[in-house]
């Protein structure tokens, strides 16, 4: 999309930074052609979510700065230790963010397409412009599912983040047993461990895992090179369904380390 749009995605490796995006990251890539930071967090694939004083600290190196902030806080609802915080929430900033939201991950309702976009009114006049010849409307079914989501459905995300909390404990208790490397997510529903060995891409190693071992995980090259060696499991799963998956990733895993 950024491609489309006539501009330059730029990546950045976070890989030694427990997948976060932090200040001083985007310090080292900011230029005088950068146009908007990206922020998806909590994150798909690996779980991750920032702190409030993370977010602080971005927020007052991008205050006085003529870019957008692109937050996608889909997965705002499903944070599990600390509250979500969102980076409009700082004044300094709010004026030149972008919230993507929507009831898709909040209330399981990925199939009836109903999203939420939020900015500064001088912004998003021009964003309707867009979105106006490109979008004719929601169909009224999803639109009537989502206010009763938003009326009637509001405690529902907690139960849910409650069933992916006992879901995320139990599979990284499993892979750190098999002595997998995996950084523990504190959102979303996703891990994203370092599972593909040396010398094999994670897209090779996917398909090594659906022939050998009936196993469908998404590989980590996916989302970019920085992903390369890591696979990512979601747990938006039964918890039947989660040990089966793991037990036959740790039969394979100790199948290769007996050759």
């Amino acid at each position: 999309m950024i491609k489309l749009a006539g501009g330059k995605p730029v990546y950045v490796d976070t890989r030694e930074h427990n997948f976060k995006f932090t200040s001083d990251l985007i310090e080292k890539h900011l230029t005088s052609k950068t146009k908007c930071v990206i922020l998806p967090y909590p994150s798909n694939p690996t779980g991750v979510s920032l702190t409030k004083d993370e977010l602080r600290d971005i927020a007052q190196l991008l205050k006085d700065q003529p870019v957008f902030i692109l937050a996608d806080e889909i997965y705002h609802e499903l944070t599990f230790e600390k509250p979500h915080v969102s980076i409009g929430a700082f004044d300094e900033v709010r004026k030149q963010t972008l919230i993507v939201q929507g009831v898709s991950k909040s209330h399981s309702m990925t199939g009836f397409r109903i999203g939420f976009l939020m900015g500064d009114s001088n912004v998003m006049k021009h964003v309707l412009k867009v979105h106006q010849y490109n979008v004719s409307c929601a169909t009224s079914t999803s639109q009537y599912a989502a206010l009763e989501a938003m009326n009637n459905g509001l405690e529902d995300p907690k139960t849910m983040r409650e069933a992916y909390l006992k879901r995320r404990d139990y599979i990284v208790n499993r892979l750190e047993h098999m002595g997998v490397d995996v950084v523990k997510p504190d959102g979303a529903f996703y891990v994203f461990p370092k599972l593909t060995p040396p010398g094999q891409s994670s897209f090779d190693f996917g398909i090594t895992l659906v022939d050998h071992a009936g196993l469908a995980l998404v590989p980590g090259d996916a989302f970019s090179s920085y992903g390369q060696g890591y696979m990512r499991i979601s747990y938006a799963y039964h918890e039947e369904v989660l040990k089966e998956g793991l037990d036959r990733l740790e039969e394979f895993l100790l199948s290769q380390q007996t050759r």
